[in-house]
């Protein structure tokens, strides 16, 4: 089980003039709760370990879409993960990078990935960006046999 967030690259980006911007609601409130933008320690740690747990949640996004996806194999007895959509691919960039908490022990993993469309290896980059987390796989086992 792991837990992902899609988001656009082409609509991700700072605008370089944001400081005018941010002084004209710097006294705006934001009431509790309005606005899900959750930790990277917050997503591993209360929805994905909760999530495992089959503990209730929801989560919901504004630029950025979080939804949970089981890991399909792309082969019965393998660990390798199946990423293919009807449409493309989610191709993985980079090492897996290590989530910690505050305390700096080691609580998930986090993966990007880059979506193309067509297949593969002759398929398209596009600007859709996913970063997965996940719980490390011994901790995953021991929460699902409780």
């Amino acid at each position: 089980m792991a837990i992902a967030a899609a988001m656009n690259n082409n609509n991700n980006q700072e605008n370089s003039s944001s400081s005018s911007k941010q002084d004209e609601h710097e006294h705006d409130m934001v009431m509790p709760g309005f606005r899900f933008h959750p930790t990277e320690e917050e997503l591993v740690e209360f929805y994905l370990r909760r999530k495992v747990e089959g503990k209730p949640l929801a989560a919901i996004g504004e630029k950025e879409w979080y939804f949970y996806v089981p890991r399909d194999r792309k082969y019965r007895n393998g660990d390798r993960p199946n990423r293919v959509t009807t449409s493309g691919y989610w191709k993985a960039t980079g090492a897996d990078r290590m989530i910690r908490s505050e305390n700096l022990r080691s609580i998930g993993l986090k993966k990007t990935l880059v979506f193309y469309s067509g297949k593969a290896p002759k398929g398209i980059r596009t600007s859709w960006i996913m970063n997965e987390y996940r719980l490390p796989q011994h901790e995953t086992e021991r929460l699902q046999k409780v």
